[in-house]
């Protein structure tokens, strides 16, 4: 039986523009299923990143309700949400925001830092996770020193350093060539079962959408379409989904 993990209620965020109210979200119910990997797809200025945001715990709602693995965010003051974000709450961008001087090793040791983990503890943790994602032989090298689609996985590592309910990545594909993008979402598949990891990935890229277990259409601040499944758990006619959602 399937576990809800993310749930969000007639959720609105509204933004003011001088005296104008601008919807950025405007009513999204959503459901996220434990150790799915659910896309969210949609033109420029939909909603896609204030939507992770809220998830996140980055932004407040202006109406409506975010829970997140029994947590109800609304709630929460901001010291509880810092908390949250530490160990709820993984997060992956699209420049992946390593630290430059610190190598690989570190840069995923460093939210085990920030959350008292024992040092003897972290390093284990960490080169654990680095071999999770291929790149236990490159621990010590710095950012600098590694690909793009590298870089990210180190990113990825990271995101789930302590353990974390659910991962959210803002177009973790978007500055890696095709083939980076295959074995990025190779990897988060593997994560997902190694890891009992969910992920939520705000995208553009086809190749990201047919790797999905279900993807969700927005624009205009509200869920348009919900993807449909094949027998494989995948998403069936991936392309036309995108082409549909997006133009």
């Amino acid at each position: 039986m399937s576990e809800v993990l993310v749930k969000t209620v007639e959720l609105e965020r509204r933004y003011r523009r001088g005296k104008i109210p601008v919807p950025a979200l405007n009513g999204v119910d959503l459901e996220v299923q434990r150790g799915e990997i659910l896309g969210i797809i949609g033109p420029s200025g939909s909603g896609k990143t204030t939507l992770l945001n809220l998830i996140g715990g980055l932004d407040r709602p202006s109406r409506g309700t975010v829970s997140v693995d029994g947590v109800e965010l609304n709630g929460l003051d901001d010291a509880q949400l810092t908390e949250y974000r530490l160990h709820k709450v993984g997060f992956v961008f699209q420049f992946y925001n390593l630290i430059p001087t610190m190598t690989a090793l570190e840069n995923v040791e460093l939210p085990m830092v920030l959350a008292k983990m024992a040092p003897p503890d972290r390093r284990q943790r960490a080169m654990q996770l680095l071999k999770e994602v291929g790149l236990e032989g490159r621990a010590e090298h710095l950012p600098e020193e590694l690909s793009g689609g590298e870089q990210q996985r180190v990113a990825v590592a990271r995101s789930l350093a302590n353990h974390p309910s659910v991962i959210l990545a803002d177009e973790p594909t978007g500055d890696l060539d095709s083939k980076s993008a295959k074995k990025l979402m190779e990897v988060l598949k593997s994560l997902r079962k190694e890891e009992h990891a969910t992920f939520i990935l705000v995208t553009h890229d086809p190749i990201v959408v047919a790797e999905c277990n279900r993807v969700c259409a927005i624009r205009d601040g509200k869920i348009t379409r919900v993807s449909k499944i094949g027998e494989d758990g995948r998403v069936l006619d991936h392309s036309r989904f995108v082409m549909d959602a997006l133009f």
